[in-house]
Protein backbone atom coordinates (compact mmCIF):
# COMPACT_ATOMS: atom_id res chain seq x y z
CA UNK A 1 0.00 0.00 0.00
CA UNK A 2 1.11 3.61 -0.82
CA UNK A 3 2.04 5.65 2.20
CA UNK A 4 1.60 9.77 3.02
CA UNK A 5 4.96 11.82 2.16
CA UNK A 6 5.64 15.24 4.02
CA UNK A 7 6.17 15.65 -0.03
CA UNK A 8 2.75 14.63 -0.77
CA UNK A 9 1.95 18.23 1.21
CA UNK A 10 4.35 20.08 -0.42
CA UNK A 11 1.89 22.87 -1.56
CA UNK A 12 0.37 25.49 -0.12
CA UNK A 13 -0.16 29.42 -0.40
CA UNK A 14 -2.93 31.41 0.72
CA UNK A 15 -5.84 30.83 -1.27
CA UNK A 16 -6.78 28.23 -3.68
CA UNK A 17 -9.27 28.46 -6.77
CA UNK A 18 -11.82 25.29 -6.53
CA UNK A 19 -9.85 23.68 -9.69
CA UNK A 20 -6.38 24.10 -7.92
CA UNK A 21 -7.18 22.13 -4.85
CA UNK A 22 -8.82 19.42 -6.33
CA UNK A 23 -5.70 19.03 -8.68
CA UNK A 24 -3.44 19.28 -6.28
CA UNK A 25 -5.09 16.25 -4.11
CA UNK A 26 -4.91 14.55 -7.65
CA UNK A 27 -1.28 15.48 -8.60
CA UNK A 28 0.49 15.06 -4.82
CA UNK A 29 -1.40 12.27 -3.12
CA UNK A 30 -0.95 8.38 -3.86
CA UNK A 31 -3.85 5.96 -3.49
CA UNK A 32 -4.10 4.29 0.19
CA UNK A 33 -6.52 1.56 -0.38
CA UNK A 34 -5.67 -2.01 -1.23
CA UNK A 35 -6.75 -4.19 -3.13
CA UNK A 36 -8.97 -7.13 -2.44
CA UNK A 37 -11.17 -9.94 -3.91
CA UNK A 38 -15.41 -10.19 -3.72
CA UNK A 39 -18.18 -11.77 -4.85
CA UNK A 40 -20.42 -9.67 -7.13
CA UNK A 41 -23.03 -9.76 -3.90
CA UNK A 42 -20.47 -8.17 -1.90
CA UNK A 43 -19.34 -5.62 -4.54
CA UNK A 44 -22.34 -3.18 -4.85
CA UNK A 45 -20.85 0.44 -4.53
CA UNK A 46 -16.95 -0.40 -4.19
CA UNK A 47 -14.14 1.05 -6.66
CA UNK A 48 -12.81 -1.34 -9.68
CA UNK A 49 -9.28 -1.78 -8.94
CA UNK A 50 -8.36 -3.05 -12.44
CA UNK A 51 -10.15 -2.55 -15.74
CA UNK A 52 -12.88 -5.76 -16.19
CA UNK A 53 -12.58 -7.79 -19.22
CA UNK A 54 -15.56 -9.37 -21.51
CA UNK A 55 -14.62 -13.35 -20.68
CA UNK A 56 -16.77 -13.60 -23.71
CA UNK A 57 -18.85 -12.04 -26.51
CA UNK A 58 -22.06 -10.42 -25.21
CA UNK A 59 -24.72 -12.25 -26.54
CA UNK A 60 -22.02 -15.45 -27.11
CA UNK A 61 -24.03 -16.37 -30.14
CA UNK A 62 -27.01 -15.26 -32.42
CA UNK A 63 -29.99 -15.26 -30.96
CA UNK A 64 -33.51 -14.23 -31.26
CA UNK A 65 -35.05 -10.64 -29.64
CA UNK A 66 -38.77 -12.09 -30.02
CA UNK A 67 -40.70 -14.80 -29.64
CA UNK A 68 -42.04 -15.84 -33.14
CA UNK A 69 -40.60 -17.24 -36.22
CA UNK A 70 -36.98 -17.23 -37.88
CA UNK A 71 -36.50 -17.04 -41.13
CA UNK A 72 -34.15 -17.05 -44.38
CA UNK A 73 -35.18 -13.60 -45.65
CA UNK A 74 -34.56 -14.76 -49.17
CA UNK A 75 -37.29 -17.36 -48.95
CA UNK A 76 -39.76 -14.21 -48.88
CA UNK A 77 -41.74 -13.12 -51.60
CA UNK A 78 -41.14 -9.47 -52.26
CA UNK A 79 -43.86 -6.77 -51.56
CA UNK A 80 -46.44 -9.34 -50.58
CA UNK A 81 -47.67 -12.08 -47.82
CA UNK A 82 -45.44 -15.59 -48.06
CA UNK A 83 -46.77 -18.45 -46.85
CA UNK A 84 -44.35 -20.80 -45.25
CA UNK A 85 -44.42 -24.45 -43.39
CA UNK A 86 -43.29 -24.48 -39.88
CA UNK A 87 -40.51 -27.20 -39.11
CA UNK A 88 -39.11 -27.51 -35.87
CA UNK A 89 -39.22 -25.79 -32.99
CA UNK A 90 -36.47 -23.83 -30.81
CA UNK A 91 -37.44 -22.51 -26.85
CA UNK A 92 -34.40 -20.67 -25.01
CA UNK A 93 -31.77 -22.77 -24.06
CA UNK A 94 -32.30 -25.80 -26.77
CA UNK A 95 -29.28 -26.63 -29.68
CA UNK A 96 -30.98 -26.20 -32.76
CA UNK A 97 -30.25 -30.12 -34.50
CA UNK A 98 -30.57 -29.03 -37.82
CA UNK A 99 -30.58 -25.75 -40.64
CA UNK A 100 -34.13 -24.64 -42.12
CA UNK A 101 -35.23 -26.91 -44.77
CA UNK A 102 -36.01 -26.14 -48.22
CA UNK A 103 -38.15 -22.74 -47.84
CA UNK A 104 -39.66 -23.39 -44.62
CA UNK A 105 -39.78 -21.31 -41.06
CA UNK A 106 -39.24 -22.53 -37.41
CA UNK A 107 -41.11 -21.61 -34.44
CA UNK A 108 -38.34 -19.86 -31.56
CA UNK A 109 -38.12 -18.15 -29.15
CA UNK A 110 -36.80 -15.39 -27.28
CA UNK A 111 -32.93 -15.97 -26.46
CA UNK A 112 -32.62 -19.32 -28.61
CA UNK A 113 -30.33 -19.84 -30.74
CA UNK A 114 -30.55 -18.79 -33.87
CA UNK A 115 -30.99 -21.71 -36.44
CA UNK A 116 -28.69 -22.05 -39.26
CA UNK A 117 -29.47 -19.97 -42.09
CA UNK A 118 -31.80 -18.42 -40.44
CA UNK A 119 -31.30 -14.92 -40.37
CA UNK A 120 -34.89 -12.61 -39.59
CA UNK A 121 -37.64 -13.68 -36.95
CA UNK A 122 -41.06 -12.52 -37.26
CA UNK A 123 -43.13 -11.90 -34.05
CA UNK A 124 -45.20 -13.97 -33.54
CA UNK A 125 -47.87 -10.76 -33.11
CA UNK A 126 -47.29 -10.20 -36.72
CA UNK A 127 -48.29 -13.08 -38.68
CA UNK A 128 -51.18 -15.84 -39.40
CA UNK A 129 -50.93 -19.38 -38.44
CA UNK A 130 -52.59 -21.58 -40.88
CA UNK A 131 -52.33 -25.13 -39.46
CA UNK A 132 -48.56 -26.46 -40.22
CA UNK A 133 -47.90 -23.39 -41.86
CA UNK A 134 -47.21 -19.67 -40.87
CA UNK A 135 -48.28 -16.27 -42.84
CA UNK A 136 -46.14 -13.57 -42.52
CA UNK A 137 -46.53 -10.21 -44.21
CA UNK A 138 -44.73 -8.50 -45.82
CA UNK A 139 -42.76 -5.17 -44.97
CA UNK A 140 -40.19 -6.44 -42.46
CA UNK A 141 -36.09 -5.60 -43.06
CA UNK A 142 -33.74 -8.22 -43.77
CA UNK A 143 -31.81 -9.24 -39.90
CA UNK A 144 -34.68 -7.65 -37.84
CA UNK A 145 -35.01 -9.11 -34.55
CA UNK A 146 -32.10 -11.00 -34.44
CA UNK A 147 -29.54 -10.01 -32.02
CA UNK A 148 -25.76 -10.73 -33.27
CA UNK A 149 -23.36 -12.25 -31.30
CA UNK A 150 -21.10 -9.62 -29.58
CA UNK A 151 -23.62 -6.63 -30.81
CA UNK A 152 -23.55 -6.07 -27.04
CA UNK A 153 -20.04 -6.68 -25.51
CA UNK A 154 -17.32 -7.88 -27.81
CA UNK A 155 -15.17 -10.45 -26.01
CA UNK A 156 -11.90 -8.87 -24.53
CA UNK A 157 -12.85 -5.35 -24.47
CA UNK A 158 -13.13 -3.32 -21.13
CA UNK A 159 -16.77 -3.39 -19.64
CA UNK A 160 -15.89 -1.62 -16.48
CA UNK A 161 -12.89 0.49 -16.70
CA UNK A 162 -10.37 0.64 -12.94
CA UNK A 163 -11.72 3.32 -10.62
CA UNK A 164 -15.38 2.96 -11.43
CA UNK A 165 -17.49 3.22 -8.70
CA UNK A 166 -19.37 0.12 -9.03
CA UNK A 167 -23.27 -0.11 -9.84
CA UNK A 168 -25.85 -2.53 -9.89
CA UNK A 169 -25.99 -2.70 -13.98
CA UNK A 170 -22.16 -3.09 -13.99
CA UNK A 171 -22.82 -6.47 -11.39
CA UNK A 172 -24.75 -7.44 -14.56
CA UNK A 173 -22.59 -7.24 -17.35
CA UNK A 174 -19.68 -8.63 -15.00
CA UNK A 175 -21.98 -11.48 -14.41
CA UNK A 176 -23.18 -11.47 -18.38
CA UNK A 177 -19.40 -11.72 -19.35
CA UNK A 178 -18.06 -14.28 -17.14
CA UNK A 179 -16.95 -12.91 -14.04
CA UNK A 180 -18.19 -14.15 -10.39
CA UNK A 181 -15.39 -11.87 -8.48
CA UNK A 182 -13.96 -8.66 -9.04
CA UNK A 183 -10.75 -7.00 -7.96
CA UNK A 184 -12.00 -4.09 -5.38
CA UNK A 185 -10.47 -1.03 -3.81
CA UNK A 186 -10.10 -1.70 0.16
CA UNK A 187 -12.84 0.55 1.71
CA UNK A 188 -11.10 3.95 3.53
CA UNK A 189 -11.35 3.51 6.67
CA UNK A 190 -12.31 7.28 7.99
CA UNK A 191 -12.10 8.58 11.24
CA UNK A 192 -14.53 11.33 12.48
CA UNK A 193 -14.17 13.85 15.28
CA UNK A 194 -16.15 16.71 16.16
CA UNK A 195 -14.07 19.43 18.44
CA UNK A 196 -15.36 21.91 21.05
CA UNK A 197 -16.20 22.67 24.78
CA UNK A 198 -19.30 23.61 24.11
CA UNK A 199 -20.79 20.47 22.08
CA UNK A 200 -22.79 17.73 23.61
CA UNK A 201 -23.63 14.25 22.35
CA UNK A 202 -27.21 14.33 20.37
CA UNK A 203 -30.03 13.95 23.30
CA UNK A 204 -27.75 14.56 26.12
CA UNK A 205 -29.19 17.04 28.13
CA UNK A 206 -27.98 20.51 27.39
CA UNK A 207 -26.02 22.65 29.78
CA UNK A 208 -26.26 26.29 29.21
CA UNK A 209 -24.41 27.33 26.91
CA UNK A 210 -24.02 23.90 25.11
CA UNK A 211 -25.20 23.09 21.85
CA UNK A 212 -26.20 19.38 20.41
CA UNK A 213 -23.11 18.16 17.66
CA UNK A 214 -24.78 17.42 14.49
CA UNK A 215 -21.87 18.14 12.44
CA UNK A 216 -20.77 14.47 13.12
CA UNK A 217 -23.49 12.71 12.01
CA UNK A 218 -23.83 14.84 9.01
CA UNK A 219 -20.00 13.65 8.33
CA UNK A 220 -20.66 9.76 9.05
CA UNK A 221 -23.59 9.69 6.93
CA UNK A 222 -22.05 11.50 3.76
CA UNK A 223 -18.58 9.56 4.67
CA UNK A 224 -20.39 6.34 4.10
CA UNK A 225 -22.47 7.51 1.48
CA UNK A 226 -19.41 7.82 -0.26
CA UNK A 227 -17.96 4.44 0.33
CA UNK A 228 -15.67 4.88 3.24
CA UNK A 229 -15.89 2.68 6.62
CA UNK A 230 -16.33 5.63 9.37
CA UNK A 231 -15.34 5.37 12.49
CA UNK A 232 -17.24 7.68 14.89
CA UNK A 233 -14.69 9.06 17.42
CA UNK A 234 -16.81 11.60 19.45
CA UNK A 235 -16.14 14.84 20.37
CA UNK A 236 -12.69 16.00 20.96
CA UNK A 237 -12.57 18.36 23.59
CA UNK A 238 -10.39 21.89 23.72
CA UNK A 239 -7.55 20.81 25.31
CA UNK A 240 -4.14 21.18 23.55
CA UNK A 241 -2.57 18.87 25.98
CA UNK A 242 -4.78 16.17 24.94
CA UNK A 243 -5.47 16.60 21.20
CA UNK A 244 -1.80 15.08 19.91
CA UNK A 245 -2.40 12.07 20.91
CA UNK A 246 -6.09 11.71 20.60
CA UNK A 247 -4.74 12.41 16.80
CA UNK A 248 -2.50 9.91 16.77
CA UNK A 249 -4.30 6.95 18.08
CA UNK A 250 -7.07 7.95 15.18
CA UNK A 251 -3.71 7.86 12.81
CA UNK A 252 -2.80 4.43 13.76
CA UNK A 253 -5.74 2.99 12.21
CA UNK A 254 -7.08 4.53 9.71
CA UNK A 255 -6.33 6.42 6.53
CA UNK A 256 -7.73 9.31 6.85
CA UNK A 257 -9.26 11.78 10.03
CA UNK A 258 -11.87 14.10 9.80
CA UNK A 259 -12.71 17.03 11.82
CA UNK A 260 -14.83 19.78 12.24
CA UNK A 261 -14.10 23.45 14.06
CA UNK A 262 -11.36 24.55 15.50
CA UNK A 263 -9.08 24.88 12.56
CA UNK A 264 -9.25 28.66 12.90
CA UNK A 265 -6.97 31.46 14.53
CA UNK A 266 -9.11 32.20 17.44
CA UNK A 267 -7.57 31.48 20.78
CA UNK A 268 -10.01 28.62 21.74
CA UNK A 269 -9.41 26.70 18.05
CA UNK A 270 -6.35 24.46 18.96
CA UNK A 271 -6.75 21.48 16.10
CA UNK A 272 -3.98 23.43 13.87
CA UNK A 273 -1.11 23.72 16.98
CA UNK A 274 -2.39 19.12 17.76
CA UNK A 275 -1.73 18.45 14.08
CA UNK A 276 1.17 20.44 13.91
CA UNK A 277 2.47 18.89 17.58
CA UNK A 278 1.68 15.21 16.01
CA UNK A 279 2.56 15.41 12.21
CA UNK A 280 2.76 18.40 9.28
CA UNK A 281 -0.10 20.82 8.68
CA UNK A 282 -0.67 22.58 5.85
CA UNK A 283 -3.41 25.50 5.78
CA UNK A 284 -5.49 25.21 2.80
CA UNK A 285 -7.69 28.38 2.48
CA UNK A 286 -10.21 27.61 -0.18
CA UNK A 287 -11.69 30.61 -2.28
CA UNK A 288 -14.81 29.23 -1.42
CA UNK A 289 -18.25 30.73 0.43
CA UNK A 290 -19.77 29.42 2.69
CA UNK A 291 -16.76 28.31 4.02
CA UNK A 292 -13.66 29.55 6.05
CA UNK A 293 -9.73 27.92 6.08
CA UNK A 294 -10.14 24.45 5.61
CA UNK A 295 -6.88 22.20 6.83
CA UNK A 296 -5.43 19.60 5.34
CA UNK A 297 -2.47 17.55 6.79
CA UNK A 298 -0.34 14.38 7.81
CA UNK A 299 -0.30 12.52 10.83
CA UNK A 300 1.58 9.45 10.40
CA UNK A 301 0.39 7.46 7.75
CA UNK A 302 -3.25 9.21 7.13
CA UNK A 303 -4.06 12.13 6.01
CA UNK A 304 -5.49 14.91 8.09
CA UNK A 305 -8.77 17.03 6.84
CA UNK A 306 -10.40 20.25 9.20
CA UNK A 307 -13.45 21.39 8.25
CA UNK A 308 -15.19 24.39 9.31
CA UNK A 309 -17.43 24.34 12.31
CA UNK A 310 -20.55 25.68 10.29
CA UNK A 311 -22.88 22.92 9.47
CA UNK A 312 -23.59 24.76 5.76
CA UNK A 313 -19.56 25.31 5.62
CA UNK A 314 -19.41 21.72 6.41
CA UNK A 315 -21.34 20.43 3.36
CA UNK A 316 -19.75 22.28 1.24
CA UNK A 317 -16.36 21.73 1.94
CA UNK A 318 -16.68 18.05 2.07
CA UNK A 319 -18.00 18.55 -1.52
CA UNK A 320 -15.15 20.82 -3.06
CA UNK A 321 -12.42 19.15 -0.65
CA UNK A 322 -13.06 15.97 1.16
CA UNK A 323 -14.77 14.01 -1.86
CA UNK A 324 -12.27 14.69 -4.31
CA UNK A 325 -9.14 13.95 -1.73
CA UNK A 326 -11.63 10.26 -1.06
CA UNK A 327 -11.28 9.49 -4.38
CA UNK A 328 -8.04 9.88 -4.84
CA UNK A 329 -6.78 7.81 -1.94
CA UNK A 330 -9.39 5.15 -2.94
CA UNK A 331 -8.28 4.53 -6.26
CA UNK A 332 -11.59 6.18 -7.49
CA UNK A 333 -12.50 7.97 -10.59
CA UNK A 334 -13.83 11.28 -9.70
CA UNK A 335 -16.87 12.45 -11.36
CA UNK A 336 -18.25 15.95 -10.86
CA UNK A 337 -22.19 15.82 -9.26
CA UNK A 338 -24.87 15.72 -10.88
CA UNK A 339 -25.74 19.09 -11.69
CA UNK A 340 -28.86 21.42 -14.27
CA UNK A 341 -29.40 24.37 -15.71
CA UNK A 342 -31.94 26.41 -13.92
CA UNK A 343 -33.33 30.44 -14.18
CA UNK A 344 -32.32 32.49 -11.58
CA UNK A 345 -35.67 33.98 -9.78
CA UNK A 346 -33.39 35.84 -7.39
CA UNK A 347 -31.14 38.54 -7.65
CA UNK A 348 -27.34 38.17 -5.66
CA UNK A 349 -24.12 40.23 -5.64
CA UNK A 350 -20.97 38.29 -5.12
CA UNK A 351 -16.94 39.74 -4.72
CA UNK A 352 -15.14 38.35 -7.52
CA UNK A 353 -12.24 35.95 -7.33
CA UNK A 354 -14.41 33.86 -4.71
CA UNK A 355 -16.58 30.54 -5.68
CA UNK A 356 -19.84 30.87 -3.93
CA UNK A 357 -22.56 28.08 -3.34
CA UNK A 358 -25.97 29.70 -3.04
CA UNK A 359 -28.75 27.44 -1.27
CA UNK A 360 -31.77 27.42 -3.98
CA UNK A 361 -35.50 25.89 -4.46
CA UNK A 362 -36.15 24.47 -7.74
CA UNK A 363 -39.74 25.30 -9.38
CA UNK A 364 -41.74 25.86 -12.85
CA UNK A 365 -41.92 29.01 -13.74
CA UNK A 366 -44.97 30.46 -15.77
CA UNK A 367 -43.74 28.96 -18.83
CA UNK A 368 -42.40 25.69 -18.22
CA UNK A 369 -38.85 26.72 -17.45
CA UNK A 370 -36.87 25.16 -14.06
CA UNK A 371 -36.12 28.74 -12.08
CA UNK A 372 -34.06 28.65 -8.70
CA UNK A 373 -35.87 30.37 -5.79
CA UNK A 374 -33.10 31.48 -3.36
CA UNK A 375 -33.09 30.38 0.33
CA UNK A 376 -34.66 33.88 2.34
CA UNK A 377 -31.44 33.81 4.77
CA UNK A 378 -27.63 33.00 4.32
CA UNK A 379 -26.08 31.80 7.30
CA UNK A 380 -23.42 29.42 6.99
CA UNK A 381 -24.82 28.26 10.49
CA UNK A 382 -28.66 27.53 9.52
CA UNK A 383 -29.11 23.50 8.95
CA UNK A 384 -32.63 24.37 8.19
CA UNK A 385 -31.13 26.01 4.68
CA UNK A 386 -30.34 22.69 3.61
CA UNK A 387 -33.49 20.71 4.47
CA UNK A 388 -35.69 23.20 3.24
CA UNK A 389 -33.79 23.87 -0.45
CA UNK A 390 -33.43 21.91 -3.46
CA UNK A 391 -29.35 22.08 -3.73
CA UNK A 392 -26.85 24.75 -4.06
CA UNK A 393 -26.63 27.32 -7.12
CA UNK A 394 -22.66 27.60 -7.82
CA UNK A 395 -21.15 30.88 -8.68
CA UNK A 396 -17.74 30.56 -10.22
CA UNK A 397 -15.15 32.81 -9.57
CA UNK A 398 -15.49 35.37 -12.42
CA UNK A 399 -19.10 35.69 -11.66
CA UNK A 400 -19.87 39.55 -9.42
CA UNK A 401 -23.35 39.45 -9.48
CA UNK A 402 -26.89 36.93 -10.48
CA UNK A 403 -29.98 38.76 -11.98
CA UNK A 404 -33.53 37.68 -12.46
CA UNK A 405 -33.27 35.88 -15.76
CA UNK A 406 -29.34 34.60 -15.32
CA UNK A 407 -28.75 31.26 -15.68
CA UNK A 408 -27.12 28.76 -12.86
CA UNK A 409 -25.86 25.79 -12.12
CA UNK A 410 -27.09 23.73 -9.83
CA UNK A 411 -26.21 20.80 -7.26
CA UNK A 412 -29.26 19.27 -6.35
CA UNK A 413 -29.22 17.68 -2.57
CA UNK A 414 -28.21 15.19 -1.86
CA UNK A 415 -24.59 16.14 -3.16
CA UNK A 416 -22.72 13.07 -3.11
CA UNK A 417 -24.92 10.07 -4.12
Amino acid sequence: MAQLTDDCFAFGGPLLSVEDAAALVGERLPVLAGIETVPLTDADGRIAAADVLAGLDLPPFDNSAVDGYAVRFADLAPGRETVLPVRGRLPAGAVPEAALVGASAMRIFTGAPMPPGADTVFMQEDVRREGEAVALPSGLKPGANRRLSGEDVARGSIVIPAGRRLTPPDLALAAATGHARLAVRRRLRVAVFSTGDELAEPGAPLRPGAIHDSNRILLVALLRRLGAEVSDLGILRDDPALLPDRLKAAAAGHDLIVTSGGVSTGEEDHVKAAVEAAGRLVFWRLAIKPGRPVALGLIGDAAFVGLPGNPVAVYVTLLVVVRPLLARLGGALLDPPPSQPARAAFRYAKKAGRREYVRVSLRRGADGVVEAVKFPRDGAGLLSSLTGSDGLAELPEAVTGVEVGNWVEVFRHPLLW
